[in-house]
């Protein structure tokens, strides 16, 4: 009997923990259908300070925390909380540190100013997801990221970790939407070089902004998922450029789930290219 299939969310919302979106819906109902199917799944996503703990039982994970990150030279304490969602079966892991996640907002202030470090909170996050996945001893075959706060994690599973036996043989789904323009301050090129990724690695980035950070995701992409109408030309293009294997998302909602099978045949279409390759 063949192992099963094993993906990893990397999520920047999931419902009912981030309000109701395409994002937040996915991240919540899809890892429970492929569960159902047989898959073996594992969702990470932020702990935002929107999150009421003791609503939701949130609680760390003392043995799986612990760890710094560094981040600009400054050693940032990595904090792994974990919930349950018990009418699906499934938990879910919490990203958390006080400087990047405590405040009562997602990615805006109060006037609707990007926060100055989203680019830090999306390189600490991309990291102590690859990290905790290490320290779970848990090999995915896909990892499919979703949301603005993801799209750090494809270019540092493909050049930082490529060289791991946990991350060796992942594949890397990309699900794209039509809010992708967030600004992001500074540069966040010069940011992101850490141990076996250079400049070039990163050239895409001409200016810090959302749309350069997402042709950044999808430079180290093994597929593309449109999740929504009216994405951005330029990410299109770039898509077709690099002439990655797409899709198209149908409709998204509580009730309709469609999408699933559609998600997972996907990710069945890029693991037998692997292997095709290989042959």
């Amino acid at each position: 009997m063949s192992e099963p299939i094993r993906v990893l969310f990397v999520n920047s919302e999931i419902y009912p923990y981030s309000p109701e979106s395409d994002i937040a819906i996915v991240g919540r109902f899809l890892p429970q259908s492929l569960q159902e199917r047989g898959r073996e799944i594992r969702s990470f996503m932020p702990r935002y300070g929107t999150i009421n703990e003791r609503r939701h039982q949130l609680h760390e994970v003392i043995r799986l925390s612990g760890m710094n990150i560094i981040i600009e030279d400054i050693d940032r304490p990595l904090i792994i909380k974990v919930a349950s969602i018990s009418s699906a079966r499934m938990q879910v892991y919490f990203i958390d540190n006080d400087d990047y996640f405590q405040r009562k907002a997602i990615s805006n202030d109060a006037d609707g100013n990007f926060f100055e470090d989203n680019d830090e909170r999306a390189m600490f996050f991309a990291r102590g997801v690859l990290e905790t996945v290490k320290k779970l001893r848990w090999k995915p075959d896909i990892v499919h990221c979703q949301g603005w706060i993801s799209h750090i994690v494809p270019l540092y599973l493909k050049r930082a970790y490529d060289n791991d036996p946990i991350f060796s043989d992942s594949k890397v789904i990309l699900s794209l939407y039509s809010d992708e323009n967030h600004n992001f301050k500074g540069n966040i090129a010069e940011k992101l070089p850490i141990n076996g990724i250079t400049a070039s690695d990163v050239d895409v980035i001409k200016e810090s902004d959302g749309i350069n950070i997402a042709k950044l995701a999808i430079r180290y992409a093994d597929g593309v998922i449109y999740g929504s109408d009216g994405i951005d030309s330029r990410l299109t293009d770039y898509i077709t450029e690099r002439n990655l294997p797409t899709i198209v998302s149908p409709e998204i909602g509580i009730d309709r789930k469609e999408y699933i099978k559609e998600y997972d045949t996907f990710y069945e279409q890029i693991l037998h290219a692997n292997v095709t390759d290989k042959e």
